[in-house]
């Protein structure tokens, strides 16, 4: 997929109210680290009240993951979370926006010559993550340092795809968007010896998808990533990020490759990948996007946890 490219289109009446909230949050996003991090916790609180659907989503899917824990501890949990995600629109935006230097010193990064090695071999890898709050600026700051093609999916309006594209080619131009539909990308990339960002982590539907647990409950999961590692010739090397506490920066780990992998079935590479999952969202569970509506596609005959989505009225 070739470059962000800016487009006359795109000054359009229609986005003028994007372009402006865009322009606030640029600058607001130029006051202090620490400063940024507080306001995302104000946002996180009205998003907590104002986003009600969400909110049960996140409510349920901790229920059905961590049901030793007690109602306070879980509601606790929820509050954090959605502090989370409040923060993550202003790492979103420094991801985008921030100078690469006053970026790059907020990494701490451990395990890349784990990218290396494979890179030598001119092996590919499916850098296989998470949907961590912290995804996009633990994608920018991990892609200023090694070429790593990421997953995209165009966005419905063309002047945020736009900013959103060029936000994150910035750190690394070498980088490709890949669509997520070209799985025949995908393998020349990989056979060719490129790093591709992964996350197998959400619910795609019953096709392509197997039923193995996720913290005890059955939830479709994709077999991509073995089919990823077999036809790219590719190493599955694990990758994640975590916000440190005290305006410390953030912590990012590349993880040794699976070994024996794709082992021949599928079923129980996703177990092992679901365990993995497991592990590292119990490490830091505040961080993770529990609004996601993970456990939706369910076993024959198993009624979904969410309540039915409201119908959005069609504009005329």
């Amino acid at each position: 997929m070739d470059h962000a490219v800016f487009s006359r289109t795109l000054l359009h009446p229609r986005y003028w109210l994007l372009w402006l909230g865009l322009g606030v949050l640029w600058l607001v996003v130029q006051l202090p680290y620490s400063l940024l991090l507080g306001l995302g916790r104000l946002v996180g609180k009205f998003m907590y009240y104002f986003m009600a659907e969400r909110r049960e989503v996140a409510r349920i899917n901790l229920e059905l993951c961590f049901p030793h824990m007690s109602q306070q501890e879980r509601e606790a949990l929820l509050r954090e979370n959605f502090a989370s995600n409040g923060i993550a629109l202003f790492e979103m935006a420094m991801a985008w926006w921030w100078p690469k230097r006053r970026l790059a010193r907020l990494a701490k990064i451990e395990g890349i010559e784990h990218l290396h090695n494979a890179a030598a071999k001119g092996q590919g890898v499916v850098l296989m993550s998470l949907h961590f709050t912290t995804l996009e600026i633990g994608a920018a700051l991990l892609g200023q340092v090694v070429t790593i093609d990421g997953m995209y999916r165009e966005h419905r309006n063309a002047a945020f795809d736009f900013v959103q594209r060029h936000g994150r080619e910035r750190h690394n131009r070498d980088a490709k968007a890949v669509e997520r539909e070209d799985v025949r990308s995908m393998m020349r990339s990989l056979r060719s010896g490129r790093a591709i960002w992964y996350a197998p982590d959400q619910d795609y539907g019953r096709k392509a998808s197997v039923f193995v647990p996720l913290f005890g409950v059955p939830a479709a999961t994709v077999t991509a990533t073995s089919t990823f590692a077999r036809l790219g010739k590719a190493q599955v090397v694990p990758f994640t990020q975590s916000r440190l506490p005290g305006a410390q920066g953030y912590q990012l780990t590349i993880h040794p490759p699976l070994q024996d992998f794709p082992s021949g079935d599928d079923m129980a590479d996703a177990l092992r990948i679901n365990q993995w999952v497991e592990q590292s969202i119990a490490q830091q569970p505040e961080q993770y996007m529990w609004v996601h509506r993970r456990f939706k596609t369910r076993p024959e005959g198993v009624a979904r946890p969410y309540a039915k989505r409201a119908r959005r009225r069609s504009r005329r």
